[in-house]
């Protein structure tokens, strides 16, 4: 497992949110297709999306709620 991939699956241990880049747009597509190939994240957004989450989670929201 990657560096990366290994940093997110302590994230997910620990109660994080997992959020890995569309390997479709990403620069280097093997690093968020290692992730995908160990782990179940909760997103997997095109950059243009991941600000706007982000934000979300800091104000609170919860995965699953309502927006």
């Amino acid at each position: 497992m990657e560096d990366g991939t290994t940093g997110l699956w302590w994230i997910r241990r620990y109660g994080g949110i997992v959020v890995v880049q569309d390997p479709s747009e990403a620069e280097f597509s093997e690093m968020p297709e290692t992730a995908l190939m160990h782990l179940a994240p909760d997103y997997v957004l095109r950059l243009n999306e991941m600000a706007p989450l982000l934000v979300q989670l800091a104000n609170g929201y919860t995965p699953g709620q309502a927006q």
